[in-house]
């Protein structure tokens, strides 16, 4: 891989990373209820899910499971409807966090639905199936150099990850007050709910 297409895709590969979405809202919301490091560790199941689609498009598995109408859309569905499950009980919360998973629960339940709330979005197999590959030199060893940027692009969705966490923290000063709380709630209820919308109505 030439030096140069690193230097072309830590930067474009970080705008995808930061770009707002279901999973770092949900990081987001996660520092502000649980603290930093909580959520930090909660991205953790993030990364999992991310690690599996980068497996699997590496050894070409994805673009099987991307060229399979039935099975992309077992998954936009499943997506979806996780989102809109998410949102509904986001909608009806006084002042609880996201997830509803309570305080006092372990940190694997946190660690759990950013797994299922990754893997559930089928817009990340298109990024590791369509953009990835366009940084790889086909003359050299293309699966090696999958797996690299592959590596990069977790290392900078955990530095998003970080950043999403610090938002959260900062939040927190802003939502001291219940009534506050209920409206970043709905507001939060209301992306997610068209999130899930577009990914089930969306034709990729």
């Amino acid at each position: 891989m030439e030096i140069w297409a690193l230097f072309f895709f830590i930067p474009a590969c970080f705008a995808l990373n930061m770009t707002p979405g279901p999973n770092n809202l949900l990081s987001m919301n996660n520092a502000r209820c649980y603290g930093f490091k909580s959520a930090v560790a909660a991205g953790l199941g993030r990364i999992a899910a991310f690690s599996v689609m980068i497996a699997l498009a590496a050894s070409g598995l994805a673009v099987v499971l991307y060229t399979s109408e039935v099975l992309f859309f077992l998954i936009k569905l499943f997506g979806a409807a996780y989102l809109l499950w998410i949102a509904f009980k986001l909608w009806r919360s006084e002042s609880t966090p996201l997830s509803d998973i309570e305080r006092n629960k372990k940190l694997m339940g946190l660690v759990k639905q950013e797994f299922v709330l990754a893997a559930g979005n089928p817009k990340a197999i298109l990024i590791f199936t369509a953009f990835l590959p366009q940084f790889v030199d086909v003359s050299a060893n293309a699966e090696a150099q999958f797996l690299v940027l592959g590596g990069v692009f977790l290392v900078l969705e955990i530095l998003a990850i970080s950043i999403y966490a610090v938002f959260g923290l900062y939040l927190r000063s802003w939502f001291s007050k219940p009534q506050m709380t209920r409206r970043f709630n709905k507001a939060c209820a209301a992306f997610l709910a068209l999130s899930g919308a577009n990914l089930l109505f969306s034709r990729q």
